[in-house]
């Protein structure tokens, strides 16, 4: 098979390597893991996922999307390496495996576009983005299948102007009561134990999710524990909030089905819109939107996740609402 034979061919060069075939393989793995987590069938899920991780494939992609595709392919982790050389390429890709391992991140303060405010950036080594890219491979199949259908941030395929669009079809044909809110530190503050939980993953890719969570961060010379959050900056990181929020949809759309009327009318006339951590809720219900936000800050709760009172307010979509105050309404 083309898989095992080049990798154990040591005189395979970097730029030998036929990318069309290597990404073919890939992507069929990775729909095989997509159709088999549709069906329900984890078995499978977690025999294709160990088959991608461990194919040659798939490992050289990674490689290559963190040491040439991405944009912060010359950023030094704490090991200071910045870049590799093709030579140095086929190795990582030889010997890149689960070790249940992992370096601590080397911690940067980026600021927030237009404000004084400044965001902390967890960088991870290059064999640590290598081997969570490589995991994203095989992960993200399994939750596309499961991920809610207004959940559109970071995620392949999917963009803003996509989260857009659905806001304007929930209000085109109705006035709605708009909940506009944000998550605190998202990234910061997620419980490991509770997203580990969530990925119910096998095992080994559990393991070294874990470590990549609790590898701690460097500042200068000095080294502190993570006991929560993911790394902004890891290439795993958005996907791993993507699963920790995955559920808030479905949650308040439980909740519509307990008001009066069908089932299904309720479901549809409500809508939870999120991209990455910002989220909105429409509802022409003013009641219903303030029950969906005391129903979200319990079930964000789970995660150890909290709504920005300083982000979060409530309008409608066309009348100026006066009065209402966060604080008083949760």
């Amino acid at each position: 098979m083309y898989t095992s034979k080049t990798q154990n061919n040591l005189t395979v060069e970097w730029k030998d390597l036929n990318w069309r075939k290597l990404e073919r393989v890939t992507f069929k793995l990775q729909k095989r893991i997509f159709q088999a987590s549709k069906r329900g069938d984890v078995k499978a899920v977690r025999k294709l996922q160990k088959t991608l991780i461990h194919s040659w494939s798939a490992k050289c992609i990674a490689v290559r999307k963190v040491s040439q595709d991405n944009q912060g392919k010359n950023t030094a982790g704490v090991d200071g390496v910045k870049s590799l050389t093709p030579k140095q390429r086929i190795n990582l890709a030889r010997r890149l495996r689960l070790t249940g391992k992992a370096k601590a991140t080397r911690r940067v303060m980026i600021p927030k576009p237009g404000k004084d405010e400044e965001r902390p950036l967890g960088i991870p080594t290059i064999d640590d983005r290598v081997l969570q890219a490589l995991v994203k491979l095989a992960l993200e199949p399994e939750w596309e299948a499961k991920f809610e259908p207004n959940s559109y941030g970071f995620r392949p395929g999917r963009s803003c102007h996509d989260a857009i669009e659905a806001i304007y079809v929930g209000i085109n044909q109705k006035a709605k009561y708009v909940l506009d809110a944000d998550i605190a530190k998202c990234y910061d503050h997620i419980d490991h134990k509770a997203l580990l939980s969530k990925i119910n993953t096998y095992p080994t890719l559990s393991r070294q999710i874990k470590a990549w969570l609790k590898a701690g961060f460097c500042v200068g010379k000095e080294l502190f524990p993570t006991n929560e959050g993911t790394p902004q900056g890891g290439v795993i990181s958005p996907l791993l909030a993507n699963i920790a929020l995955h559920g808030m949809e479905e949650r308040v759309k439980q909740y519509a089905e307990t008001l009066k009327g069908a089932k299904w009318t309720n479901r549809q006339a409500l809508s939870l819109i999120r991209y990455a951590d910002d989220f909105v809720i429409l509802h022409e219900d003013l009641n219903v939107v303030k029950k969906c936000q005391e129903i979200i800050t319990e079930w964000l709760s789970d995660m150890g996740l909290e709504l920005k009172p300083s982000k979060t307010k409530l309008t409608h979509t066309l009348i100026e609402i006066e009065g209402w105050d966060y604080q008083g309404a949760v």
